[in-house]
């Protein structure tokens, strides 16, 4: 009877096993990502990128808006009358004065004067808001927070609007400055008394009695507001809500990636790099406009990489304020 031996092959197979294990650490690249990570590739691409706020606002009658000092300087008010009815041409308020030459601050047509934000001459900066106007018509009117218009402070030359089930979207033609007004002061009119040593000529007619006018009130102090008027053929109805998109930038063929493979969302960032063998290296980018979706790449890349999302993480801030140890004795 022929006896099988196993003893040796179980020996060899141990061995085998032995020799494709490995004997050491684990030896891993550190960049490479987690084993289970799950990562998706996007390399960049070319699109017009245009950037938009929407505020919230309402059609109102007689709107004020704001008039500023075109210059840093001195500036001198003119004594205005009442007006006699809508004007129908600018109507110049004060003169900003600066080494000597006049800069015009202007009431623009369809608008009138409804109060100085700032003391005769004193002394003001480029973009002060120095008088009130009073738009004669309806306009649309929205608030902004400071976080909007440090963003729409250089962007109000292109705005769009819509009224809630009206007319739109049409452009929006922005009066003033979008700055908050203190509220307004007119100056009262000298009253002229006669000469009491002047003797009256009995020959002359006498003076009709003048009516006495309305006296202006001066205007109220507002928020931080965009003020801007539709076409002359758009329907308007007081009160009505409206949206007003301000278009903040435009870059056209800008090169984009999306927001969730950067780090960082204005000025500088970062982004993780793809290699040939899977490791990633982080890259310094200098950043542009941003829809929300995408981002503009200025620099720093070459528009071939391949990025990996999501993109880098920034290190988390040191708990417990400052670590460092104190010095001396």
């Amino acid at each position: 009877m022929r006896k099988i031996v196993l003893a040796p092959l179980c020996a060899l197979v141990t061995v085998a096993v032995t020799a494709c294990s490995p004997s050491g650490p684990d030896q891993a690249n550190p960049e490479l990502a987690p084993r289970g990570t799950t990562m998706t590739k996007v390399k960049p691409a070319k699109q017009d990128l245009t950037t938009t706020i929407s505020i919230t606002g309402k059609v109102e009658m007689n709107p004020t808006f704001g008039l500023v000092a075109p210059v840093p300087g001195q500036v001198r008010f003119f004594d205005l009358l009442p007006p006699n009815g809508t004007p129908t041409k600018a109507t110049r308020v004060a003169t900003v004065w600066k080494d000597g030459a006049p800069n015009y601050v202007e009431i623009p047509a369809g608008a009138v004067f409804a109060g100085r934000l700032v003391d005769d001459k004193a002394a003001v900066t480029a973009g002060m808001p120095l008088a009130s106007a009073k738009h004669i018509g309806y306009a649309l009117v929205g608030d902004i927070d400071g976080q909007q218009a440090y963003k729409i402070s250089g962007a109000l030359g292109e705005v769009k609007a819509q009224i809630k089930n009206g007319p739109g979207p049409f452009p929006c033609a922005v009066l003033g400055t979008i700055a908050a007004l203190p509220q307004g002061t007119i100056p009262e009119k000298p009253v002229q008394t006669p000469d009491p040593k002047s003797t009256p000529d009995p020959k002359a007619q006498p003076k009709t009695p003048e009516q006495p006018q309305q006296p202006q009130q001066p205007s109220a102090s507002t928020g931080l507001r965009i003020v801007c008027t539709a076409p002359a053929d758009t329907k308007m109805i007081n009160g009505a809500s409206a949206s007003i998109e301000v278009i903040t930038g435009k870059s056209p063929q800008a090169m984009v990636v999306p927001v969730e493979a950067v780090a960082g969302q204005q000025g500088k960032g970062k982004v993780d790099v793809l290699q040939s063998d899977g490791s990633r290296k982080t890259v310094e980018v200098e950043l542009g406009l941003t829809d929300g979706k995408v981002i503009e790449v200025k620099s720093g890349l070459t528009g071939e990489e391949e990025l990996a999302v999501p993109g880098p993480n920034l290190p988390e801030p040191q708990q417990g304020g400052d670590q460092s140890k104190p010095t001396g004795p």
